[in-house]
């Protein structure tokens, strides 16, 4: 792994996080930390925007928490696109599941912005998996609630237009920039490629639907920034209620 690095004590620990509505962000899909649970060590590491954090494939022994900024998480799908499957907002974790199956990881992690990541020891999540019912029940629920998430947007997907797709993909980004108090979720940063690799779809497809939803004055922006004017408007195209021509 690459990015700047410095070693600090940081008391962390597990906190409890709300889920949205369907097609939303479901917060307890992963374990959340708050400043109650664990007391350790931790590596400290900044990476910029695009930097490659973890690869797939590789074993780790560690466990990452997102301090700032914002992290993808994609795979190849078979015909050579990349598909992000998820973006994790700060707060969120990466790796915990594979510590805990002490299995590699499944999917490529990148900086989708610059960001800072605070990693810690694999055991400390084992231990106290191994020694708390509590912990262990969380881990379980909240692995199920991904799951169900997941599930859910693959199912949208499969019965949605692109441009509801669309409209959705954005307001569920709007909902993790959302969690950054510097932001008010109005405004993504993300490149075109990076949205049509969430949907996914081809970039071409992707900048017709963004055209149409800029006419309509529902959002703007450009140059990797899109700024969401009329949510009511884009919560219709969502559920199919409007379409824009």
């Amino acid at each position: 792994m690459d990015g700047a690095t410095h070693l600090s004590d940081r008391r962390v620990g597990i906190g409890r996080g709300a889920i949205s509505a369907a097609g939303g962000i479901h917060r307890n899909s992963r374990i959340f930390l708050d400043d109650e649970f664990l007391s350790c060590r931790s590596s400290v590491r900044r990476f910029r925007r695009g930097e490659v954090i973890a690869g797939s494939g590789v074993l780790v022994d560690t466990f990452a928490r997102v301090h700032s900024g914002l992290v993808s998480a994609s795979t190849m799908l078979p015909d050579g696109r990349e598909f992000i499957v998820e973006i994790i907002p700060k707060a969120g974790l990466i790796g915990e599941l594979e510590v805990l199956r002490r299995q590699t990881l499944t999917l490529e992690y990148r900086a989708g912005s610059n960001c800072e990541l605070h990693f810690f020891e694999g055991r400390l999540l084992r231990d106290m998996y191994a020694s708390d019912p509590c912990f262990r029940e969380k881990v379980f629920s909240r692995a199920l609630a991904r799951i169900s998430e997941l599930e859910l947007r693959i199912i949208a997907n499969a019965a949605s237009t692109l441009q509801a797709r669309l409209a959705s993909t954005l307001l569920r980004l709007a909902a993790v920039y959302g969690k950054d108090a510097a932001n008010s979720g109005d405004e993504l940063i993300i490149s075109q490629n990076d949205l049509a690799a969430t949907l996914p779809a081809s970039r071409e497809k992707v900048n017709q639907c963004l055209r149409r939803l800029r006419e309509s004055k529902i959002i703007d922006g450009g140059q990797g920034k899109i700024r969401i004017l009329n949510r009511r408007a884009l919560e219709a195209c969502a559920n199919g209620a409007m379409s824009v021509k």
